[in-house]
């Protein structure tokens, strides 16, 4: 199979549903299908969304060309041959709306609306989520390690502990997103435009017979982009000082060295030491680099300590998010079209978290025209007209109803933009540039008790009350 061809990039039991669908005729069937997470990732008071673009190309590669009907066709379900010919025919027709990448989102707010055929909704299923967890769950990473970098220069070094190439490449640009200056993935930085950044490797030093020579070496093949690791054998005892050797060396020829890494060690102790060194030798603009199994939670301590790190490289533990490896995003029907209309659906659960909420719905972000900040996420029912005139609102906590204020004088940004109108993409693609951008100033709406990494204040997301009594009409319903 091609590996650029994504149409299966997805579970059997989707292909299976779309088959009964065929089967009894309902395949035609309009529904709206709603994606969300349940729970914010890490403990963090806001998650940032990503994983659009790689959704949008996927929706527009998708096709079952003969490769894959004829591998469909060799599995125990016994696909009817006319079921393997309308996949032929397969063409995504339906509507997409989303929260633009760069989004400031919480828990239980739809993300993804898709309103299609049921027949094009469930394939979808499997490849969104896919997208939008890891991605999101890595920008949401990145941008708890940026909020404690401070403005500090952050460097993506992951690749070689991402799970897999895909991983490493749109793991770099979700990082990105949310605020890393740099990759040292050159493929993510040939596709997406995000610059690259890179030293040299112990092996280099390794090398040579002795590390100042080693060093002299990489300065005459790169005399523009000198970084030199400085731990291989002794970091303050022969690392630094022969660092310092050949920058001034360099010096002497019109160059000068960037920075030096510290890879191991100490962290807070050796980089306060080499600036000492660094400083005395009349090199105060060298930089220090550090790397080595970097988090939030280092980084903040050893700021902490007074540690003088210029920049960050951070690889496994932002990559692949160690701490919480996955988001538990989910991809749920919400209404289905019978007889020409449209009727809410519910799905109930043992588990309340897991119970849904019915109906096609908006996000708005309520902004507070005095103040300029946001004062909740509002969810309403695509035909409520309340909120879009500006009338007075009830935001209630859903859980506990009792807890409710007014909004009077504000603003209702529409977070869910256009993305696909009956098939056809009607969304300009930004650049990451653009998204970086657009990040920051959704930063802005929220004060910093919300964003902080510990103990952030919980944000407010509320259901409109009718979206709300909807709710509680069905679970009295089907209970």
């Amino acid at each position: 199979m091609k590996y650029e061809n994504l149409t299966l990039h997805t579970d059997k039991y989707e292909i299976n549903m779309m088959y009964a669908h065929w089967y009894h005729g309902t395949d035609r069937d309009r529904a709206v299908f709603e994606a969300y997470f349940r729970k914010l990732p890490f403990g963090n008071g806001f998650a940032v969304f990503a994983g659009l673009r790689r959704f949008v190309e996927y929706v527009q590669s998708i096709r079952f060309d003969e490769e894959t009907i004829a591998y469909l066709s060799e599995q125990e379900e016994n696909y009817d041959p006319r079921f393997l010919d309308k996949l032929r025919q397969f063409r995504f027709g339906g509507n997409i709306k989303s929260v633009e990448e760069g989004t400031i989102v919480f828990a239980n707010e739809p993300l993804v609306r898709i309103e299609a055929t049921v027949f094009e909704a469930q394939l979808l299923e499997t490849a969104l989520l896919n997208f939008i967890n890891y991605q999101t769950l890595i920008a949401t990473k990145a941008a708890r390690i940026r909020q404690v970098a401070g403005s500090d220069m952050l460097m993506e070094f992951g690749t070689r502990r991402a799970q897999e190439a895909d991983a490493a490449v749109w793991g770099a640009r979700a990082a990105c997103i949310a605020g890393f200056d740099s990759t040292s993935n050159l493929r993510a930085g040939m596709m997406f435009g995000i610059p690259t950044s890179g030293t040299h490797a112990h092996a280099w030093v390794q090398h040579h017979d002795s590390e100042e020579r080693a060093f002299e070496r990489f300065a005459e093949a790169l005399p523009n982009q000198v970084s030199l690791l400085v731990d291989t054998y002794d970091t303050l005892g022969s690392g630094v000082p022969n660092a310092i050797k050949v920058a001034k060396k360099m010096e002497s020829k019109g160059k000068r060295m960037l920075a030096i890494r510290l890879d191991s060690g100490d962290l807070a102790y050796l980089s306060k030491e080499a600036r000492r060194m660094l400083d005395e030798a009349g090199l105060p603009d060298v930089k220090i680099v550090a790397s080595n199994d970097l988090d939030e939670n280092i980084i903040m301590n050893l700021k902490a300590q007074g540690a003088r790190i210029d920049s960050w490289g951070v690889g496994t533990q932002l990559i692949t998010a160690s701490d919480q490896p996955s988001l538990g995003g989910v991809y749920k029907l919400v209404e289905v079209q019978k007889d020409g209309k449209w009727e809410p659906v519910i799905k109930i659960s043992g588990n309340p978290e897991k119970v849904t909420t019915p109906g096609a719905k908006d996000v708005y972000r309520i902004i507070n025209r005095k103040t300029g900040m946001a004062m909740a996420d509002y969810e309403a029912l695509t035909d409520e007209e309340e909120v879009k005139n500006g009338e007075t609102l009830e935001l209630f906590d859903p859980i506990h109803p009792y807890i409710r204020r007014k909004a009077t004088d504000y603003e209702a940004v529409s977070l869910l933009k256009p993305i696909f109108q009956e098939g056809k993409l009607v969304y300009d693609l930004p650049e990451l540039s653009e998204i970086r951008e657009y990040h920051a100033s959704q930063l802005k709406l929220f004060r910093p008790e919300l964003l902080r990494k510990l103990n952030p204040e919980n944000y407010a997301v509320v259901l409109s009350p009718k979206t709300w009594q909807q709710k509680m009409d069905l679970i009295e319903k089907f209970k």
